[in-house]
């Protein structure tokens, strides 16, 4: 079992910025990758930003240029750094933590965290 506990969503103007954190706890050590997704009012669930086990990195077309995931393993924590957020970035803001072989794999989600941007 995983557990991931998100944090630093919230309010903000078009042009600024948050930083998301998702903290993982349990059985870490068989996480393969963990990203970010987001889910908007009527739309599906997207891939924003992944990072895998072996530090390759993933971005959405949209974000790409103001968006950054980082992690620190010491923490076990993964980041969401957003610079230069927009209003259609608004949606809530999934943690996603890959887990297992390919025999067992899994994915574990976060509670998910608001994020609004206003124009």
């Amino acid at each position: 079992q995983v557990q991931l506990v998100e944090s630093g969503g919230g309010l903000v103007q078009a042009g600024g910025s948050l930083r998301l954190s998702c903290a993982a706890s349990g059985s870490i050590s068989s996480i393969n990758a963990m990203g970010w997704y987001r889910q908007a009012p009527g739309k599906q669930r997207e891939l924003v930003a992944r990072i895998t086990s072996g530090g390759l990195i993933r971005y959405a077309d949209s974000v790409k240029g103001r968006f950054t995931i980082s992690r620190d393993n010491a923490k076990n924590t993964v980041y969401l750094q957003m610079n230069s957020l927009k209003p259609e970035d608004t949606a809530v803001y999934y943690c996603n933590a890959e887990w297992g072989s390919s025999w067992n794999r899994r994915d574990y989600w976060g509670q998910g965290t608001q994020v609004t941007v206003s124009s």
